[in-house]
């Protein structure tokens, strides 16, 4: 298969832990083949959505670790897959990239995740689509509201919707001295909209990252310890990452949202699981596939492609 990854800059990429490079090796090891592109590298011009990808060749190194080729512009339909894998923030820049890969996708482009699904699954709030797996939560810009929660519940976390690797997450108990500022902070004002969730206190024993590839659960999941003194659990926010298998709680909450997010066209997905809660569904550019490797031996990147070619084979 030809392959086209949307991604950033590679001179930004850790590869001892990076997912997209996991599958990158995995495909060329297939003997597929590889091209890259980056956001801005997407055009729609006479009618045609083409990418001005670049062929990519690894070399094995783990410090010069890629070759390219000079830019090309290529439809996206003569890929057998676009895989969009920038990573966040979510901002109208993605959103406008989400809208050229839907005119390429009539134009018979095959894209991972769905450019739509992407959009209509808030990282955040796609969780109010499963009540059943979720702790007390509420979402709203106004903030005696969001004081009205906070005395229900004593210990609540504010993050507003389109964060990425814990930033702006707060943490606040109720006799908090700083609270008007946070909330002030959170919300801009009250010209933001923010979730509230009521503090979990098992996120000491790892905010779980469950992948869902292809409508099922990775059997392993990494629990991402917070570092001392911290109530995030994010790696990019000093957490430690422990592989373990699902627990029945984990399975169960895997197993019901999986063929529901596969069927809108998410082969791939990060749900964030703390105790028995369902906190998170990213689906953007979800990671942890080389740590759940490494200290697992389960192949995440081979099961992601297996998925990958199955939906090529079915479109």
């Amino acid at each position: 298969m030809r392959l086209a990854f949307i991604v950033d800059p590679l001179d930004d990429f850790k590869i001892h832990k990076d997912s997209t490079y996991a599958m990158m090796r995995e495909a060329d090891a297939r003997m597929h083949e590889l091209h890259v592109l980056q956001q801005e590298d997407l055009v729609w011009h006479d009618g045609v959505v083409s990418g001005h990808a670049q062929r990519l060749q690894l070399t094995g190194d783990e410090q010069d670790w890629y070759r390219v080729d000079a830019q090309r512009a290529t439809p996206l339909k003569e890929f057998d897959a676009v895989l969009m894998r920038k990573d966040p923030p979510f901002d109208m820049e993605y959103v406008y990239s989400t809208y050229l890969l839907e005119l390429a996708q009539a134009q018979r482009a095959r894209v991972f995740n769905d450019p739509r699904a992407i959009r209509d699954c808030n990282e955040k709030m796609t969780i109010a689509r499963f009540p059943q797996f979720t702790a007390p939560t509420i979402v709203t810009r106004l903030a005696h509201l969001i004081r009205e929660f906070l005395a229900a519940h004593g210990d609540i976390i504010l993050k507003p919707l389109d964060g990425m690797g814990g930033t702006s997450v707060f943490r606040v108990h109720s006799q908090d001295p700083n609270l008007n500022v946070i909330i002030e902070t959170v919300t801009h004002y009250g010209r933001r909209t923010v979730m509230a969730q009521r503090y979990i206190p098992e996120i000491a024993d790892g905010d779980k990252r469950v992948l869902l590839i292809g409508g099922k659960p990775v059997p392993y999941a990494l629990a991402r310890i917070p570092k001392p003194g911290e109530t995030r659990g994010n790696l990019a926010a000093g957490g430690t990452g422990i592989a373990r298998e699902l627990t029945p709680r984990d399975r169960e909450i895997a197993e019901t949202l999986a063929p529901q997010l596969n069927a809108q066209g998410l082969l791939l997905v990060g749900l964030d699981v703390i105790g028995d809660y369902l906190t998170e569904v990213n689906v953007t550019s979800p990671t942890c596939f080389q740590e759940i490797t490494q200290q697992t031996g389960f192949n995440v990147a081979g099961m992601m492609l297996d998925a990958l070619e199955r939906a090529v084979e079915r479109r």
